[in-house]
């Protein structure tokens, strides 16, 4: 019976630990690649439009980036503007922020909010930033004059 010397025994560690590590970039190589390309499967019924209705009716919503087009990976801000049904712009009103891709499972890696009213119903939405291309979906949740409802916005960022 011959017993490994210890430069195989380290050879064959070695070995083992390049093949568990090669399996592990395979599996992430493969979650990746199916992970985006459901990204790039957006339904094809979506609306793009920047300006919303929103879900009861009350408010008519839209919005502006100031970098004029949506940028990616970077920080922006937005100019929201809200009328009532109408058409008078909303004033004062109280709006919480959240966004998602929906076919990611992924959210808004910051804490988007609004941080002040600009006056004629448009509001400053600061924070905002979308780490890659992609489906996004952004909800706003709008309250004034003691009314509630929410509005959404499709983007597909490249």
């Amino acid at each position: 019976m011959t017993s490994a010397t210890p430069a195989s025994k380290t050879t064959r560690i070695f070995i083992w630990i390049a093949v568990i590590l090669g399996g592990l970039a395979i599996v992430y190589a493969i979650s990746m690649s199916t992970m985006m390309s459901r990204v790039g499967n957006a339904p094809a019924d979506l609306d793009y439009s920047t300006t919303q209705e929103s879900d009861n009716g009350l408010y008519r919503v839209s919005y502006k980036a100031a970098t004029g087009t949506i940028p990616v990976n970077q920080m922006h801000e937005w100019t929201l503007h809200i009328e009532n049904a109408d058409g008078e712009p909303v004033e004062d009103a109280t709006i919480s922020v959240d966004g998602d891709m929906p076919q990611h499972g992924q959210g808004l890696p910051t804490s988007p909010r609004v941080t002040e009213y600009l006056g004629n119903g448009d509001y400053r939405v600061e924070g905002l930033k979308f780490q890659m291309g992609g489906w996004w979906l952004m909800d706003f949740t709008i309250t004034a004059n003691g009314q509630t409802d929410a509005v959404h916005f499709n983007m597909l960022l490249k």
